[in-house]
Parts: structure tokens; C-alpha cells; sequence
């Protein structure tokens, strides 16, 4: 009898869950920076692209808020980001100016653009470590996703700063080490010169994005 009362609860319960409201922030074009910094055997390198396509679906507890109250756990969030490889272009370390169309094209045929054009990364892990101690500062996530470059798919961990603007709007900052052979990217060699490069890339990124305004009832 007991059994059959706790399962009728069960199925009572799911459609209050699957009716959670949740917000879904859209990547918020000319906020967008993605940078990849690199060695090599002559000089460090560095590229950047402007372009992150892709949301962020946050459930409740969530914070969207600047100074909104939140409890250190897991929350309820889905990512999704991608990056078009061609947007990623090499640049001079302290200008920020173009580099190389060469180094480009190197890098380009490397991971693979041709067949494998987007680095794409999914997550729906994401941790809150704890609570900023200002109502400007950010939040912090300990963050699990998978992360696809040049067709190989990691899982991939790293810490995510969420810092809510308002005006349902969002600024992500993060940043990780990758090895380019944990993706079966062959480090470069470009021209064939004997220039080696690092295996080790650093990847930092900043992503805003922004909830749609609530369309109006008729």
C-alpha cells in the first residue's frame, strides 16, 4: 500500500518540477571575447576572436540578480557555447593588433576547420562555491562540462565567475589550461622551419549574455 502511495506521490511531484520557471540569457553580441595563449621555441603567441555564440538557461536559485541571494550547491543551469574557428585570429601581444595570415591559416588547418568548424562546450554542472562578499563582485562556480575542439570531445573542469549587471543581463569570465594532444591537435610547426610550438594553450574567455524581454500577456 505504501509503495503504491510514495509512487503516486512521485508522479505528483513531476509536473510542479517540470514546470520550474527558467530564464534563458542569449549570447549578447559586441560583449564577446575569447583569447588562446600559447609558447613556441622562437616567441610566445596569442590569438583572439570576438564571436561566442550559444545561452545559458538558468533555473531557480540562479542568481540573475546583482546582490541576489544564493546558497553555496549545485544549481539548476544549462550552457551552451560555441566558437567558430575562423573568428580566432592571431594578434600582437601588447597591441592587440593583426599578426599573421600565415599563423592563421596554420592554426585554421590544424584544428581542423574545414571539417570540424565550431569549438563547442556543454555543461549543465555547475556548482556554486560561494557567494560574493559585494553586491558587484562576482559569483563563483566550480563548473563540469564537455568541451569539443577539432572533433575530440574532454570533459573539462574549471572555475566560472558569474557577475549579474542587471537588466537581466550576465558577465561569464573563466579560464583554463588545455593541452592541444588531449585533442589530437598536433602542435604546429610552422613552414616546416624546425619552430616548435608548446603543447600547453591557456584559454580565457569573457561571455555576456541577456535574457529576452517578458513578452506581454493578451
Amino acid at each position: 500500500m505504501w509503495v503504491a502511495s510514495f509512487i503516486a506521490l512521485v508522479l505528483a511531484s513531476l509536473p510542479m518540477r517540470a514546470a520550474d520557471p527558467v530564464t534563458r540569457f542569449n549570447a549578447k553580441p559586441g560583449n564577446l571575447k575569447v583569447r588562446l595563449e600559447g609558447t613556441s621555441t622562437i616567441h610566445d603567441w596569442q590569438m583572439e576572436g570576438p564571436i561566442i555564440s550559444g545561452f545559458l538557461e538558468a533555473g531557480p536559485g540562479f542568481p540573475t540578480e546583482p546582490g541576489q541571494d544564493a546558497k553555496p550547491g549545485k544549481v539548476p543551469a544549462k550552457v551552451e557555447a560555441r566558437i567558430p574557428v575562423r573568428s580566432l585570429k592571431s594578434v600582437e601581444k601588447d597591441s592587440g593588433k593583426p599578426y599573421s595570415d600565415k599563423m592563421n591559416e596554420v592554426a585554421w588547418e590544424h584544428l581542423k576547420m574545414d571539417k570540424m568548424p565550431m569549438i563547442i562546450y556543454q555543461s549543465d554542472d555547475l556548482v556554486l562555491k560561494e557567494a560574493p562578499k559585494a553586491k558587484d563582485a562576482p559569483y563563483v562556480f566550480d563548473t563540469t562540462g564537455n568541451l569539443e575542439i577539432a572533433g575530440v570531445t574532454n570533459k573539462i573542469s574549471m572555475p566560472v565567475f558569474v557577475t549579474p549587471l542587471g537588466d537581466k543581463t550576465l558577465k561569464i569570465t573563466g579560464n583554463i589550461k588545455l593541452k592541444m594532444t588531449d585533442f589530437k591537435v598536433d602542435p604546429p610547426n610552422p613552414l616546416g622551419l624546425g619552430i616548435k610550438t608548446g603543447d600547453e594553450v591557456k584559454l580565457f574567455f569573457e561571455w555576456t549574455v541577456k535574457a529576452p524581454p517578458a513578452t506581454a500577456a493578451k
